[in-house]
Order: C-alpha cells, then sequence, then structure tokens
C-alpha cells in the first residue's frame, strides 16, 4: 500500500509547494562583515562534535547567510548553537523529510543571488570559498544552474563527479567518468552538493518530494534541468574533502525511479514543445507493478504535469543522450 501511496502523491507544479510542519530558530542577527553574495546551506546528519567549529568556520567565510538544516534535533543542544551563532538560521522539521525537502527549504530560507549546500560531512574551513575565488567561480559558470566543486575522500584522492547519460538497449543508464576539467558538462552533482542558482532552482520547481530515492531524486531535477534548457557544470577551482565514509548511492529500480522516468524519459520533444505520445502508457504499464488501473492514473497524472510545462523543454531525453555523445552538451 505504501508503494501505490507514495505514487498517488500529486507531483508539484511550483518551487516548494509541500509545506513541511517545523521549527525556525535564530537569524535574528545580520552576518558582520559579509563579502559574498552567496548563502550556505548546511545539512546536518552526524552530529559531529566539530559542530561549533565548524559553524565559526562557516560564519568566518563571509556568506550571505547561514541556513543549517536540523533532521535529527535531538543529537545535540541547539538552544546551545543558537545562543552562540545568532546570525545563522537553524531550521528543525517537525515530520519526516527528504534531502530535497530540506534543500528546498534551505533555498527558501536563503537570501543571496547563490546559495552552497554542503553537509557535516565535510572538513569544513575558514577558507572553503573566498571572495575572490566566489567571484572567479560564477564569472566562469556560463550562467549554469549548479555549479559542482571537486571532492576529495578523506584520504584526499578525487572522487569521480562527472555523470554521463546514455543508453543501452534502447535504456536510460548514467556512466561515469574520471577525466575533469573546469567547466566540463555532468549530468548531476554527486550527493546534491554544489553552488546553485537560486533563481533557477525556484523556476525549476526544486526537488520532487514525492520522489523520496535520494538518487531519483537528485536525478530528476537534474536532468529537468537540461531538458529545460539548463546547465550543469563541474568547476576544478574549489574543492570539498570528505571527513569520512563516501555516501553510496542507492539506484535500486523503484517507484521513485518510475516517476522520474515519466517525468523525464517519457516526453517527447515536438517542434517547440514536450508531449506525451498516447502509446507510451503501454511501455509505462510494463514497467510498473501498480496494475492497470493505478497504472493509468499515474500515467495521466504526469501527462498532465507535462501539459502544464511543455513549453519549458527544450529537448527530451533522446536528444540529451545523443547531445552528449557529440560533445553538444554544453
Amino acid at each position: 500500500m505504501k508503494y501505490q501511496e507514495n505514487m498517488m502523491n500529486t507531483i508539484p507544479s511550483i518551487f516548494n509547494e509541500r509545506q513541511i510542519n517545523m521549527t525556525v530558530l535564530g537569524g535574528t542577527e545580520v552576518p558582520s562583515g559579509k563579502k559574498m553574495n552567496i548563502s550556505v546551506v548546511l545539512i546536518n546528519s552526524l552530529g559531529s562534535h566539530f559542530r561549533i567549529q565548524m559553524l565559526e568556520n562557516l560564519v568566518k567565510c563571509g556568506f550571505k547567510s547561514v541556513v543549517s538544516m536540523e533532521p535529527n534535533p535531538n543529537s545535540y543542544n541547539i538552544e546551545e548553537f543558537v545562543s552562540r551563532f545568532p546570525s545563522i538560521r537553524f531550521i528543525v522539521p517537525l515530520e519526516p523529510v527528504t534531502d530535497g525537502d530540506l534543500i528546498n527549504i534551505g533555498m527558501a530560507e536563503s537570501c543571496a543571488d547563490y546559495v552552497l549546500v554542503v553537509r557535516d560531512s565535510f572538513h569544513l574551513n575558514s577558507s572553503l570559498l573566498t571572495p575572490n575565488l566566489a567571484d572567479n567561480i560564477i564569472k566562469s559558470s556560463d550562467n549554469a544552474f549548479c555549479i559542482v566543486p571537486r571532492l576529495l575522500s578523506c584520504e584526499k584522492q578525487g572522487l569521480p563527479i562527472r555523470f554521463i547519460p546514455y543508453a543501452s538497449h534502447s535504456k536510460f543508464r548514467v556512466e561515469t567518468e574520471s577525466s575533469v576539467y573546469d567547466g566540463m558538462p555532468t549530468l548531476y552533482p554527486f550527493d546534491f552538493i554544489g553552488l546553485y542558482n537560486r533563481q533557477k532552482f525556484m523556476q525549476l520547481g526544486g526537488f520532487d518530494y514525492t520522489i523520496t530515492s535520494s538518487y531519483w531524486q537528485n536525478l530528476d531535477l537534474a536532468v529537468r534541468a537540461w531538458l529545460w534548457g539548463e546547465k550543469i557544470l563541474l568547476s576544478t577551482l574549489f574543492q570539498l574533502e570528505y571527513a569520512g565514509e563516501i555516501p553510496v548511492e542507492d539506484r535500486t529500480v523503484n517507484v521513485s525511479s518510475l516517476r522520474f522516468y515519466l517525468k523525464n524519459l517519457v516526453p517527447k520533444f515536438k517542434e517547440d514543445h514536450g508531449v506525451v505520445p498516447a502509446s507510451a502508457f503501454i511501455g509505462y504499464l510494463f514497467r510498473s507493478n501498480s496494475g492497470f488501473f493505478e497504472s493509468r492514473k499515474e500515467f495521466l497524472e504526469a501527462r498532465r504535469w507535462i501539459e502544464k510545462n511543455k513549453y519549458r523543454f527544450r529537448m527530451d531525453g533522446s536528444e540529451l543522450i545523443k547531445n552528449w555523445s557529440m560533445g553538444k552538451e554544453k
């Protein structure tokens, strides 16, 4: 039943459509000496013993604002942090949320043109991002929707951060490429980590809360961005280092992958807009485990969403893969 209920949730049509019960603390003071038109959304999960130092370093960097997302409020004394860091806004969701939910909330609470999404699983020091470096990254980004930094393991080994779409036996696949240079495109930002253009993020609708798998939720927004004419580019100018284990992507085919398929791979680009051929339902029915009537309901809902956004499309999935194979993705 849970499988079907998730699929029946309405696909969001606007940014941050889901209203989440939450507590907002702090943020009562304007950061002193702010230097960058960049906010930070910090996603917490570890309850790190280095939390105070981490927050101190983020304040020292000179970001326009810092929003700390607290999905596990019982792991430490938030009130102590609110008192010690009055310029930081601490947000505590009061219901289960996905990573995409947390980032959507953080984007809405941020006040800068660009938002850097990071986690407490990184070494975050006061030299994380300097004003000059930030200016150079943004100027060289070609107005990208998301700029992805180099990511390192705790042993300072470079991690694969370039992802490429391709088709195998007519099925959508993603492969990893090790070579990286500044300005190179990537299909999506690993682990959600990146410097996002806030206005573009909201125009794209943000992360789809009905897709609960982290991997497919991340991929859904990223592919939507490409299909709607935006870019996700790598930057070798700045880097982040994990403090511990590297997260493992769960690419299991499930209800989330089905919704990704409906929204991003079923639409075809015709003349100047996206369309869903009625014949595409048969292909979806064979993929779905929901039965005929439930599958039809899911298909028609996605079709309505695509109809509502049809003029946002600049290409379809097949063209995206073709452009990538021909080196035209930029």
